[in-house]
């Protein structure tokens, strides 16, 4: 496949994250990340392959890069700068490893962060949004891996044990959500217009108020019913999550302290603009599936790596509501019916590349993630993702309070 290269000046400082990783990069486009990474994460990217069904839900692998010595992530991104200017450019190659020697004096900072020469370069899922909304969930109730010493053990079962980690099989890691133009000098809110919630935020919630940090991410009033086009991004993450969890159910793999991705457009102008494209993007399908039976009949929600969603029927109150990304096949209605399959294929793929995006939900952080054959599905995250399940169908089945006369 064809190699990618980094120069200097095209890898800036990723600060779009929401459980706050430390030392990623980003290409100037924002389309690929280089998160510093330990070696067993870069494994399970390259074994992914096979899992085609999971491959859905897992960010895009583009390579991974190597450096001689151990860092923490700090030092891994000073390193790749060095490197960057004393030879020009870093490569970066699909599924193998690309060496990069550094020569350095740096000593491991011994500070909580990993040590690290690995680093992995990946798509970056919130890339394609206007304002993306991201909120990271960890999952499990165990969150370490059989490999783990005794004190490691004891910390993060600790930490499970004061969080709802243990109770609910998940807990909320970070979120980073736009306010708005209004929200311009508020406290809390950064310059883009943007607010965090760290880790201590979703420590700080219980199994009784764990809804709360969604109604935060999904901007809610408390208590109250989502309305208009969120009942549409909750109704898709709800689809989403429950085909994740019937492939999970299908696989035999242990993923420990691995997370849920959400990303959804924030924005709400662009929110209702790709609501609205991809219902009249299904709409002109119909009619053209009509029009022309012989077709491939291929759903119109596809999705990056050409997996997609097998109903095409699922609208709520008029809106579309079952896609991982919201970018489906578009054809013109004023097709000629002498077009054959393959012309009406390149005009799907054309038009599938402009569609803006809804909504994303990825499965990530693989550091502690193996296949497990003959072991059955990984019930630890299972748990998780059905109480996530749970949360949103709660938040989304609130019933409609009627105005007092």
């Amino acid at each position: 496949m064809a190699q990618s290269s980094f120069r200097k000046s095209q890898l800036v400082e990723f600060k779009n994250t929401a459980a706050g990783h430390d030392g990623v990069l980003s290409d100037p486009s924002g389309s690929c990340i280089i998160k510093p990474c330990k070696q067993s994460e870069i494994d399970f990217y390259e074994s992914i392959h096979p899992h085609s069904e999971l491959g859905r839900f897992i960010p895009r692998f583009m390579g991974s890069l190597s450096l001689t010595d151990p860092k923490d992530p700090a030092q891994f991104t000073a390193a790749l700068i060095q490197q960057l200017e004393n030879n020009g450019q870093v490569n970066v190659h699909n599924g193998i490893s690309e060496p990069i020697a550094v020569d350095n004096g740096w000593t491991p900072s011994n500070g909580g962060r990993i040590e690290t020469n690995c680093a992995i370069a990946m798509e970056n899922v919130a890339d394609g949004y206007r304002k993306s909304n991201i909120l990271d969930v960890k999952l499990g109730a165990r969150l370490w891996a059989d490999d783990a010493p005794p004190a490691k053990r004891a910390k993060l079962d600790n930490v499970a044990g004061e969080t709802t980690s243990k109770a609910l099989g998940f807990r909320v890691a970070g979120m980073r959500i736009w306010q708005g133009e209004q929200a311009a000098g508020q406290s809390g809110v950064d310059e883009d217009l943007y607010k965090s919630y760290d880790k201590n935020y979703g420590r700080a919630l219980t199994a009784e108020t764990v809804v709360q940090g969604f109604e935060d991410y999904f901007r809610i009033i408390r208590s109250k019913r989502p309305v208009g086009n969120m009942m549409t991004v909750i109704r898709r993450f709800i689809d989403d999550l429950e085909e994740l969890q019937g492939i999970l159910e299908r696989e035999e793999s242990r993923m420990y302290s691995a997370s849920l991705l959400f990303v959804y457009e924030g924005d709400p102008e662009a929110l209702e603009e790709a609501i609205s494209a991809e219902n009249q993007n299904l709409a002109t399908f119909a009619a053209l599936e009509e029009r022309h039976p012989d077709c491939d009949g291929r759903d119109p929600k596809a999705v990056d790596g050409g997996t997609s969603h097998s109903d095409t029927s699922n609208m709520k109150g008029g809106l579309a509501s079952s896609s991982s990304n919201g970018e489906s096949a578009a054809l013109d209605g004023t097709v000629d019916d002498s077009e054959d399959s393959s012309e009406l294929e390149e005009e799907e793929e054309e038009e599938e590349e402009e569609l803006p995006k809804i909504q994303d939900l990825k499965l990530i952080d693989f550091a502690h993630a193996t296949w497990t054959p003959g072991q059955g599905p990984d019930e630890n995250l299972l748990h998780g993702i059905r109480n996530v399940i749970r949360t949103l169908n709660e938040l989304y089945k609130r019933p409609i309070l009627k105005k007092t006369p």
